[in-house]
């Protein structure tokens, strides 16, 4: 098993060449710090709305997408599984208004690779959420309710017992819901082809250009390297998990955690004895959620989000290479699919996900209003960082549309604790949760200690899970 910090889906896009640092001074008129996702969304759409527009990007990474957005499961979601938890924290209109919004997103995202001829293998296929013990059954009852009455049926159906069977007949599954309007892409040629289709459209990219200050004024922001400097109008400060540092823009709003993934060789006779043929990407109901999906040459891709918390958004270490949670997350794999003993896990990776205490985009304006900050997907990620890159693509223009009128934009949400109090409890509440759904997989109480752990999100405004 190779067991790297990059991962399978960065090996498999081919080797890149490193693009130029940034050298002496830049002038733009937007600048974009993050090369992952949502920095490269924002860029494209600075581009489509305003095509003459000067935008520089900077990324820490010797190549843009090498970080969690070239890592991830590649499942590219709308959000209606999380309707009740957008209705609960904005109400009714601006939680439709989002899941609308999220589900155009993954629209854009198929229209731009078929017509950027971008093979990022996107595949149309639904989204299941299926429960793996009884403790979890109807997990996904909320989501269907809010989805009925506000008017959007459609978006998640009910499965039963033996139509959850005849997607992939898992041992371990037993009732779920479906949400059709999803799909699988591969992560890393995704964001590889969006670097490309960028520069071809005259974005400049500078890689290996840590931003080592960043200022905003009422002037202008002014971002500055080892090897030089970009002044700009507007900034967008797209850094994920490195918002949460210790002068992070977004350091009191997020949780830096880890997941991490395997893959096994190709197992297309196992797929066709379970009937997994559909490609459907799949999770369970717990809040540290396994999730899997297949390729093309029929290798599973299973990833478990039960990963450490990282002290002051630490993420170098053990939040992208860590054998003992690997270890845990073959374990579960092999317990969702037996037929896979004896069968080879050929690679295992793993890397930081950025969390908001809501589960939710966060969008911050910073103090002048001319540089913004965005975080917090979890496992939401590929979708909604496209929607949230329309979104600060509008702002650093200073247009308003639909598009900037989003609840998360700005939204009340509660804050973390600082550090270290943010990082001893938050271990605290991960292994309460884990050990409360080892225990309710296992078809036992959960301990007294355990669960009380695990409600302390709840009581204190936080969300868990989907």
């Amino acid at each position: 098993m190779k067991h790297t910090r990059l991962g399978y889906w960065i090996e498999e896009a081919g080797e890149v060449a490193p693009g130029a640092s940034l050298a002496g001074e830049r002038e733009a008129d937007a600048l974009v710090v993050g090369g992952g996702y949502t920095g490269l969304w924002t860029a494209w759409y600075l581009r489509q709305l305003e095509p003459e527009a000067r935008v520089v990007l900077l990324e820490a990474e010797e190549v843009c997408g090498h970080g969690p957005s070239g890592r991830n499961g590649g499942f590219c979601n709308a959000m209606w599984i999380s309707l009740p938890s957008l209705r609960g924290r904005w109400g009714d209109e601006a939680a439709l208004a989002i899941a609308v919004a999220a589900e155009q997103a993954v629209g854009r995202i198929a229209e731009f690779c078929e017509r950027e001829e971008v093979d990022a293998w996107f595949r149309p296929a639904g989204y299941m959420q299926v429960s793996t013990a009884a403790a979890h059954d109807g997990a996904w009852l909320a989501a269907l309710e809010a989805c009925r009455e506000l008017g959007m049926p459609e978006a998640m159906r009910p499965l039963t017992r033996a139509e959850v069977a005849e997607r992939c007949a898992s041992p371990v599954f037993r009732e779920g819901a479906v949400c059709p309007s999803s799909a699988t892409v591969q992560p890393a040629r995704l964001a590889l082809g969006l670097r490309d289709r960028l520069r071809a459209a005259g974005v400049e990219i500078f890689e290996s250009s840590a931003v080592r200050s960043f200022r905003e004024g009422a002037d202008g922001v002014e971002a500055r390297t080892e090897g030089g400097s970009v002044r700009a109008g507007r900034a967008v400060l797209a850094i994920g998990s490195a918002a949460k540092g210790r002068h992070g823009p977004l350091r009191g709003r997020l949780t830096v955690a880890s997941s991490h993934m395997v893959l096994t060789e190709p197992v297309p006779e196992l797929l066709e004895q379970v009937g997994w043929d559909g490609g459907e990407c799949i999770t369970d109901c717990r809040a540290l959620l396994d999730y899997f999906r297949t390729t093309p040459d029929g290798r599973i891709a299973f990833g478990w989000g039960g990963g450490r918390i990282a002290m002051g958004a630490r993420t170098k270490g053990r939040a992208e290479v860590d054998a003992a949670v690997i270890a845990a997350t073959a374990a579960h794999l092999y317990d969702y699919f037996p037929g896979l003993r004896g069968k080879r896990i050929t690679h295992a990776w793993g890397g930081p996900i950025d969390a908001s205490p809501t589960h939710l985009p966060e969008i911050r304006s910073l103090r002048h209003g001319r540089a913004f900050a965005a975080a917090g997907y979890t496992g939401n990620g590929v979708g909604p960082t496209n929607m949230v890159g329309r979104s600060l693509a509008a702002l650093a223009l200073d247009r308003r549309d639909d598009s900037t009128n989003l609840a998360f934009i700005d939204g009340a949400t509660p804050r973390v604790p600082p550090e270290p109090f943010h990082w001893i409890g938050g271990e605290a509440i991960r292994l309460g949760i884990q050990a409360k759904e080892e225990a309710e997989m296992a078809g036992k109480a959960p301990g007294k200690l355990a669960s009380a752990a695990a409600k302390v999100p709840e009581l204190i405004g936080f969300h868990i899970g989907r």
